[in-house]
């Protein structure tokens, strides 16, 4: 039988981490359980922490046996785990606010809970932030479902960064707006196998937002603004991760990085009340 499982406190998990991974979820116990599996397999940065924050309607997704075995898995391996639970609900925005106000690491990861992390992925993403020396980073999830169904016509949107990413303001209709139709499908597996990367390279690509798995230089994402607009947005709204990530690429610029180690699970969302997109209304 399942024993009891620590949820930890936010007093003793704020440390000055190399990183910390930021996962919010609900009503997901099965995706949450293979999230964390992922997590538990990387190598490469020892010791980051993981704060999960829930929202169901039922009992927490951390405490169904499988994810809870994940939770002990992770920290056997030596990584702090905070488990916790936000409600009432105010929002997509107001739950990343609240798990971003966890943690004082210097790189925060925020990684949707249907998504599996291939190993390596996450050693990949702080090298690259740490050589890049922008904003954020981040994989683009692939689609696995979609593998043979090839889009060459959206592999021009593939731009990589010649150096260091700069700055760059960009607003939805402006021709780097569509930059985001490179990560529908499985087109990133697509541009990825016409690359002939080496098992330890990779490139930094130009993006205009990312969705499900950004690694951000965490400073950087607060001198933003962080997610704190939450007060300014309805509930009801979608879009959060495309607004901060405008706010971070305008002041300290942003890339993906290619190979993406994010596999989407295909499942279907929990958000299903999505009347606002936060980067309009912003």
């Amino acid at each position: 039988m399942n024993r009891p499982l620590a949820t930890g406190s936010v007093q003793e998990f704020r440390r000055d981490r190399l990183l910390d991974v930021l996962i919010p979820t609900r009503d997901r116990p099965a995706e949450l359980a293979v999230t964390l599996a992922g997590l538990a397999a990387q190598e490469g940065v020892p010791g980051f922490g993981v704060v999960v924050s829930d929202q169901s309607d039922d009992p927490p997704g951390f405490a169904h046996p499988a994810a809870a075995t994940m939770v002990r898995a992770l920290r056997h391996r030596g990584h702090p785990v905070l488990l916790t639970r936000r409600l009432p609900r105010r929002g997509l925005a107001e739950h990343r606010a609240y798990l971003l106000a966890a943690s004082t690491a210097r790189y925060v990861l925020c990684l949707d809970d249907d998504v599996w992390l291939a190993p390596g992925a996450v050693h990949r993403l702080v090298t690259a932030i740490e050589e890049l020396g922008c904003g954020f980073v981040g994989n683009g999830v692939h689609g696995l479902s979609y593998l043979d169904d090839v889009r060459p016509e959206t592999h021009r949107h593939y731009r990589e960064w010649d150096g260091p990413p700069v700055p760059e303001r960009i607003r939805p209709g402006s021709p780097e707006w569509d930059r985001a139709q490179i990560h529908s499908a499985a087109n990133l597996l697509h541009v990825t196998a016409g690359l002939d990367l080496t098992p330890e390279s990779w490139r930094a690509y130009r993006v205009s937002w990312i969705g499900g798995c950004v690694l951000y230089d965490r400073a950087k994402l607060v001198d933003a603004g962080g997610f704190d607009f939450w007060r300014r947005l309805p509930p009801n709204h979608q879009g959060e991760d495309v607004a901060a990530q405008l706010s971070v690429l305008a002041s300290h610029g942003g890339a993906g990085v290619l190979p993406s180690g994010a596999y989407h699970l295909e499942s279907p969302t929990t958000v299903t009340d999505r009347a606002v997109e936060a980067w309009q209304l912003l």
